[in-house]
Formats: C-alpha cells, sequence, structure tokens
C-alpha cells in the first residue's frame, strides 16, 4: 500500500492511498503523520488502518499519470547518508584525488568507520515533488544527481515507511574541498521526493529494493544505472540511530541513505535534461533540471 498527494481540481492538496491494482482512494486525512497518529489512536497499524478506510469507500476516475502529484509528505527537514555503497566511496574519492586514487582518503575511513556519514540535506521549502524542476547551480560544472532510498520517520526513529528522493550534487565542490559539503549538497530546489510512500509493513525485505535512474538529454537516454539496496554497507536501523543520538528530529522526517548509482565522471547535467529514478514496487521520481538565473556577486 502506498500513500500520495495530489492537486484537486479546486488546487486543494488531497492525501491518498495506491494500491497494488493503481486505483486511488483519497482518505480523510489531511497528511501522512496525521494517518499515522489515528491509526496508533485505534491500536491498528497503519496499512490495516488504510485498508479498512478504502473498505468503505470508492477510487477515483482518474489514474495517478492524470493527477498533479506533490510531494507525498511535508518534511520539515531531510537528512541524507553519504558513503554507504561502495559506488559512493569510490566516486568521493576521484573527486578528492583528481582521478589518481593512490592514496587512502577520509572517504576510506568513514566508509570502514563505526560512525557513518550522516548530514542535513534540505527543508520543505528546498524541497519539491513529481514533474517539477530540480535546479542545478550556476557556480559548479560538474553535477549529477543521486538515486537514493528515502525512510520515513518518527521522532523516536520508527521507520514508518519507504520513497524516492533525489540527492543532487556537486562534485567539483566537494572534491574541492570536504568543508564546502552544505555548498555542494544544499541550495535551491537541490532534492526531489515521491511519488509516493510505500507503508513500512507492506515491505518484506527493505534490502531488495532495486534502484533504477535514467537521465535523458533532447529525448535520448545518455545516462541508465541500476543498483540494489542490497548491497548497502549499514543497516537502515544503524543510520536511523545515528542520526536521533542526542538529536531531536519532527515526526516525518525524510533520512536518505546513500546512493550507489554514479554517472560516468565525465557527465555533467545540464539544462533541460530529465531525470528518472525508480524504485517499482514505489514508482518513478521524475523531474526536469533547470539552471536558474546567474546572480551576480560583487
Amino acid at each position: 500500500m502506498r500513500i500520495i498527494r495530489y492537486l484537486s481540481k479546486d488546487s486543494r492538496p488531497v492525501l491518498a492511498a495506491l494500491t497494488s491494482d493503481e486505483k486511488v482512494y483519497p482518505l480523510d486525512q489531511e497528511g501522512f503523520m496525521e494517518l499515522i497518529q489515528q491509526a496508533n489512536e485505534q491500536n491498528i497499524s497503519p496499512l490495516s488502518f488504510v485498508k479498512n478506510m478504502i473498505s468503505k469507500s470508492k477510487p477515483i476516475s482518474q489514474s495517478i499519470e492524470e493527477l498533479s502529484l506533490l510531494v507525498p509528505i511535508v518534511a520539515q527537514e531531510v537528512w541524507a547518508s553519504g558513503v554507504t555503497y561502495e559506488q559512493s566511496r569510490d566516486a568521493r574519492n576521484y573527486e578528492a584525488t583528481d582521478g589518481k586514487l593512490d592514496t587512502t582518503t577520509f572517504y576510506d575511513k568513514v566508509y570502514d568507520a563505526e560512525r557513518p556519514e550522516i548530514f542535513f540535506k534540505s527543508t520543505a521549502a528546498r524541497t519539491v515533488g513529481p514533474n517539477q524542476e530540480v535546479y542545478i547551480r550556476s557556480d559548479s560544472k560538474w553535477q549529477i544527481p543521486e538515486p537514493e532510498l528515502g525512510l520515513i520517520i518518527s521522532r523516536e526513529g520508527e521507520i514508518l515507511g519507504y520513497t524516492i528522493g533525489n540527492d543532487m550534487s556537486c562534485r567539483d565542490i566537494e572534491g574541492e574541498n570536504p568543508l564546502y559539503l552544505p555548498q555542494a549538497k544544499m541550495w535551491k530546489h537541490s532534492c526531489s521526493i515521491g511519488p509516493a510512500i510505500l507503508l513500512a509493513e507492506a515491505v518484506k525485505d527493505p534490502y531488495d529494493f532495486t534502484i533504477i535512474c535514467r537521465i535523458y538529454r533532447h529525448g535520448n537516454l545518455v545516462v541508465e544505472g541500476t543498483a540494489s539496496t542490497g548491497q548497502l554497507k549499514r543497516k537502515f536501523e544503524e543510520l536511523v540511530s545515528f542520526l536521533i543520538r542526542d538529536n531531536e528530529i519532527f515526526d516525518g522526517t525524510i533520512l536518505l541513505t546513500g546512493t550507489c548509482i554514479v554517472p560516468p565522471n565525465k557527465f555533467t547535467l545540464l539544462e533541460g535534461d530529465q531525470i528518472e529514478i525508480e524504485i517499482p514496487s514505489i514508482g518513478v521520481l521524475k523531474n526536469n533540471v533547470k539552471l536558474p538565473n546567474k546572480i551576480s556577486v560583487k
């Protein structure tokens, strides 16, 4: 069972359930966390709660492709994990050594360390949803999407659901100096989330997700990669435990779990590119790439 949000004909955000046969059932709750709270109050699982609600209603006539989708949850904070896959470690090393790869770096150390890399990625205002534009920086010449599985968590660290995330990144800025990480990771429209939340109870094995990334330029497929969460070095609960350690988070916080798909080293995103990130049991997150107007610096 998946949860989505879309705009109604009168431009009102609607929370809805999306079934395995792709039927859309509007729900009474305004947001995902209200749904979770009401399920807890009735002492039943969110999955059972949703099934009970849609058993008493009818689906809308539109398909999900006909809807104007929104981010499935308005997350006050999005956090992200880095260097959680071997491929990610190797790509960061390439950036940090100008492609020499002839020395051990801090990325090797964090890959093997007990403490994972966790950083602040985005706020609700910086995050976009399906079919919205993601931005590239005007001061970077080497930018890529990072397709990732996202965890929807409660303030206590319970994993409530799974979604798709795009952690837009500037490889040249991060490679120049690791202290530039916030600038390499966070700017306007630098994070996209969606199209749905797959309820945690509906997932038998979260380390069996297939992640697919496709990038199109002028209608032609120029980059395609596939990975599995089974390649992840760390467990999801481990990443969450470090995020909430001595830290206060919000209900509905999103934690991105790292990427294992890195485009070729000579590739950079350009304005007009189209990015598709697919996790078959969740959906396809599509975003067009835009270069905002350059800001003159005096």
